[in-house]
């Protein structure tokens, strides 16, 4: 039967990658790499450099798809994403019936860890449900970019008895969560984080975790916030593209 492994790649440091990652890295036979064409060469790159650095063999070898992409602001924004996730498993559904020989391992490289805000596991999951094409698949997990940022910032994303909640920028948009002490952001194109400057939250903002063009800035929210906006259009100018999160957590007399 053949193999599917789903393996989190971390947040774009080569030395994020757990044992169990570069076990199933030197399990595989296939690698599917989306290409998000050249502003985002870098995304592809940093898989082509893992997989030189920690597979053993020369055996193996990489199959580049274009990737596809959504509506960057769409009216309907769920059945924007259901289209592109169809759209998406009709092309993981080509490649594994077609580049996976029976008996053989193909894996997904999956940037952070693929139970976070990512559509790959669930797609396979769809997939392999159909039946149409028989394989197995297994899931190894990555260190995130929250778990990466809150690293090199020296906190925690939550505090002592407290919850933390991860969300989007189009969630938190609609206002600080309920009973959330922390709250984590991914995903966040509009500069959510704005419309809080006037309370007294502290915010770790970072961006490209782990890569060596690293950006991270930490405060007072009303202090910082000019500065995160400003370092993070340079950014997105300066690269074409930028993958950024951020925790914000309010003080005490403000919970």
């Amino acid at each position: 039967m053949k193999k599917i492994l789903i393996i989190g790649i971390g947040a774009g440091d080569p030395e994020h990658l757990t044992v169990q990652a570069i076990s199933a890295l030197n399990r595989t036979n296939v690698f599917f790499v989306m290409d998000k064409g050249p502003a985002k060469a870098a995304l592809a790159s940093y898989r082509h450099e893992i997989c030189r650095r920690y597979i053993t063999n020369d055996t193996y070898r990489i199959v580049e798809v274009a990737s596809l992409e959504r509506d960057s602001d769409p009216t309907d924004y769920h059945g924007c994403v259901e289209d592109l996730n169809e759209r998406k498993k009709a092309v993981f559904t080509d490649l594994i019936a077609r580049e996976v020989a029976d008996g053989e391992c193909g894996a997904f490289l999956v940037w952070g860890d693929p139970s976070l805000y990512d559509s790959t596991l669930r797609i396979v999951e769809a997939i392999a449900s159909d039946g149409h094409h028989p394989f197995d698949y297994e899931v190894i997990p990555g260190i995130t970019s929250l778990q990466a940022l809150a690293a090199k910032s020296r906190t925690t994303l939550n505090r002592i008895g407290q919850s933390v909640t991860i969300t989007t920028g189009r969630r938190l948009s609609q206002g600080w969560p309920a009973d959330a002490d922390s709250v984590a952001v991914m995903l966040d194109a509009g500069d959510t984080y704005k419309q809080f400057a006037g309370q007294n939250v502290q915010i770790y903002w970072g961006a490209y975790i782990g890569m060596p063009n690293e950006i991270r800035v930490a405060g007072k929210l009303a202090d910082v916030a000019s500065d995160i906006e400003r370092r993070r259009s340079d950014a997105r100018r300066a690269n074409g593209w930028i993958m950024d999160c951020y925790l914000m957590r309010k003080d005490d007399a403000e919970r």
